[in-house]
């Protein structure tokens, strides 16, 4: 069993749990080597309202959370088990509370120590899994609908962040752009599949040029508002243009952003997670860079899993106070 200030170590069966926001996950994973994946994706849910509702997605997480675990763990039983993941914040305080009390009963109804992973230490870590990990060090863009930072990854469970947004998230930022122009939910593959049909160059959306190695992306959403203002009724009629001129906008930000924190810091090696890294054009103007499968971009267990191999593991009852956290610690 897992002490104070051990790690969970490459040798265990790990189940990882997930409910940050709107994915209700479970994983198992032997090492580096996924045994099983499992998202309930609560997209159509929440299609209707334009974007995640938290009330909502915390009831929703209840009734699936034991679903999806014993699918997840498939021909293995609890008593297999070696340790339990499971994502603390940051995220959506009630969606997080459903997923870290499933935990606690799990590892505590065992004796099984717990890892507390959090949920952006989870995606650096989707590029840990087998077939073709990544090594660290590495420089890392994390662009998610919560979140976009730029991180230096000097070794396994540890980064040092060199430039968040000021504002608005990437990935909000598509959300937000795909409602105004009336797209579905979630917008990110809404536009990433109009824009293949417009015209990249038909506008000229900014993107605000703050100091350091930051984002904002307020300023290019609110262009966009303005541009289909301006158009009135021939919006809809240019709305592939639209999409694809403001999802160049965005791409173009975070590919400069990432070049010159690479040049800054002299990394060799550059890589993309988060949501956004699932995006066909980011991917296609950073071609050297490595990016997980795209099942492991969005929100999902295994990376809490993968996470926690290189987190230390706390044995029971310890984990019993563990609150989650709303905001990026």
């Amino acid at each position: 069993m897992e002490g104070p200030g051990l790690r969970a170590g490459d040798a265990l069966l790990i189940l990882g749990l997930e409910t940050s926001c709107d994915e209700t996950a479970a994983a198992l994973l032997d090492g580096g080597r996924i045994v099983s994946n499992v998202v309930a994706s609560q997209a159509d849910l929440h299609a209707r309202f334009g974007g995640v509702v938290p009330e909502v997605a915390s009831r929703r997480h209840l009734e699936l959370v034991i679903p999806v675990i014993e699918e997840a763990l498939g021909e293995h039983t609890i008593d297999d088990l070696e340790t339990v993941a499971v994502t603390q914040g940051p995220g959506l305080i009630g969606a997080l509370l459903v997923g870290l009390s499933a935990a606690k009963a799990l590892a505590w109804g065992r004796g099984l120590p717990l890892v507390p992973v959090n949920h952006l230490h989870g995606h650096v870590a989707s590029l840990y899994l087998e077939p073709e990990p990544l090594e660290p060090p590495f420089l890392c863009l994390l662009a998610s609908g919560g979140h976009t930072l730029l991180v230096d990854v000097p070794e396994h469970g540890a980064f040092r962040p060199l430039g968040t947004t000021l504002d608005d998230a990437a990935g909000e930022a598509f959300d937000k752009g795909a409602r105004l122009l009336g797209l579905g939910y979630p917008g990110g593959a809404e536009i990433d599949r109009l824009a293949r049909e417009g015209d990249p160059e038909a506008f000229d959306f900014p993107v605000a040029r703050v100091p350091g190695l930051d984002f904002s992306f307020s300023g290019v959403k609110t262009a966009l508002l303005y541009e289909v203002r301006g158009l009135g009724d021939q919006a809809e009629a240019r709305r592939a243009d639209l999409v694809a001129s403001y999802q160049r906008a965005i791409v173009r930000a975070l590919v400069a952003r990432t070049l010159e924190a690479a040049e800054r810091t002299g990394a060799e090696r550059v890589a993309i997670v988060g949501g956004v890294a699932a995006n066909s054009e980011l991917r296609a103007a950073l071609p050297d860079a490595t990016a997980p499968p795209l099942a492991l971009c969005t929100d999902n267990a295994a990376m809490i899993a993968s996470a926690a191999r290189y987190s230390e593991a706390i044995p029971p009852p310890g984990y019993l106070a563990l609150d989650a956290y709303a905001s990026a610690l």
